[in-house]
């Protein structure tokens, strides 16, 4: 099976020599990486630069400066470099952040499982951060979410879901994971390997409770159920700073619903997403009245067995 990458990257010249030396030490290489520099102010395009004239199937593209850091416009940034691909011969597309680093078999080994499984739509693998944070085990999202960090899609699942929604609030790599689920695809993060993300998730340019603050708003405009977001506060309240990042997290939904703040799904996935929270949440109230540990990562595999 054939892959292509693509990557925008705007001012990311502190971490991007790790993501670009991780990708060219692959197994497996891709047929193409087209990188798409955002607009960045910094040495981003330079280091790039370097490397397209080492590796031929590494293409960096240049846009405009542009003032603000927009989620709407990193997906502009990854259609741009989509066209320039399209006509290649593929099955497999990734989306791969410019602030992160894995092993050397790491593409390899997700490929094999698209070979293995024609039913997988996307899929990846949870992320480390410094600090010693583990996706897998700090996060509720579970075995069936794809981080965003490195997303790799096969293409008929890419193309049927209509690709990334260019909303400029946020939530466009769950967006599209939720609806190829929707859809009937699966969608799935192998616990075997790990990325290491080097920028913390959410955090680009806003301090701890403010990226927080912003992570309440979006569980708000993405629909989520109102007693999940209450159990997460609670979660998230026990969590060092204790206390100030769950309440962060509470007063970002509230404002977003006193401001009645449109919200960028449909109805129909909105009612899935909550179906899979309540799922969720049955799992956790479960695993507690049998005195069991609570597996973050495979509720929604436990809740369906």
């Amino acid at each position: 099976m054939k892959y292509v990458l693509i990557t925008p990257a705007h001012n990311e010249e502190a971490f991007i020599q790790k993501t670009l030396d991780s990708v060219v030490a692959q197994t497996l290489l891709p047929e193409c990486w087209v990188i798409v520099d955002d607009g960045s102010a910094d040495r981003t395009a330079e280091i790039v630069d370097s490397y397209e004239k080492q590796y031929p199937w590494i293409e960096l593209i240049r846009r405009p400066r542009r003032p603000d850091r927009s989620f709407a416009g990193k997906v502009y940034a990854f259609n741009l470099g989509f066209d320039r691909v399209a006509s290649l011969t593929f099955e497999v597309l990734g989306n791969l952040d410019a602030d992160l680093s894995f092993d050397r078999d790491y593409l390899a080994f997700l490929m094999q499982k698209f070979f293995d499984d024609p039913k997988l739509g996307v899929i990846g693998t949870p992320f480390t951060e410094n600090g010693g944070y583990d996706s897998a085990r700090d996060s509720f999202e579970g075995e069936n979410h794809v981080a965003g960090g490195c997303q790799l899609f096969r293409r008929r699942c890419f193309e049927e879901i209509g690709g990334y929604v260019p909303n400029g609030a946020g939530g466009i790599d769950w967006i599209a994971v939720t609806t190829a689920r929707m859809k009937g695809w699966k969608t799935r993060s192998f616990p075997e390997k790990r990325f290491h993300h080097y920028r913390s998730l959410g955090t680009a340019g806003r301090s701890g409770p403010a990226a927080r603050f912003s992570y309440g708003e979006k569980d708000y405009y993405l629909g989520g159920s109102p007693l999940w977001q209450l159990f997460r506060v609670a979660y998230r309240m026990t969590k060092p700073p204790v206390l100030i990042d769950g309440l962060a997290l509470l007063s970002g939904y509230c404002w977003a619903a006193i401001r009645r703040v449109e919200r960028c799904v449909t109805p129909e996935l909105m009612r899935f997403h909550r179906q899979e929270q309540m799922q969720k949440l049955r799992a956790i109230f479960r695993s507690i009245l049998r005195f069991k540990k609570v597996d973050n990562f495979s509720l929604m595999i436990d809740e369906t067995h």
